[in-house]
């Protein structure tokens, strides 16, 4: 597993985006709040979590994706996590999972400090930006059930 997490956060790296941070609040497990006050785009959303170098979201998950061979099974399936989860629990999520579950092996897409051996060039940077961030969301709440395709 851990050998995973090194080949994540190497990957993810790559991806890494300057920025300032846009502040959010975490209340009852949930950031409520859009990072960007704009509502995601959910082809753009869907793009990203199936692209293999951008979000790298099959590395761990599986989901609605027959067209993608190879998906996780490191994670939780994302079919049905818009009846699973808030858009705000999403956000928390996507944000830094470490505030839900300290010991997850997800990155966090949208933190730049507390991280541990980031390469000097990507220090201060983002794996996605906010806008990004709420791409993916926008996508991910139309996952509603196990039967979609």
């Amino acid at each position: 597993m851990w050998r995973a997490v090194g080949f994540i956060a190497v990957l993810v790296s790559a991806q890494a985006q300057a920025q300032a941070l846009v502040p959010y609040r975490i209340e009852n497990g949930a950031i409520a709040q859009s990072l960007t006050g704009v509502k995601g785009d959910t082809a753009k959303g869907r793009a990203i979590v199936v692209e293999r170098q951008k979000g790298l979201c099959l590395l761990c998950h599986s989901g609605p994706f027959p067209e993608e061979r190879f998906q996780g099974d490191l994670a939780p399936s994302l079919v049905g996590t818009g009846s699973r989860l808030s858009e705000g629990e999403i956000r928390l999520r996507m944000v830094d999972s470490t505030k839900v579950n300290e010991k997850t092996i997800m990155p966090p897409y949208y933190k730049t400090e507390g991280l541990e051996r980031v390469a000097a060039n990507y220090k201060g940077k983002t794996l996605l930006s906010a806008q990004e961030i709420e791409d993916v969301i926008a996508f991910l709440v139309t996952l509603k059930d196990d039967t979609q395709k």
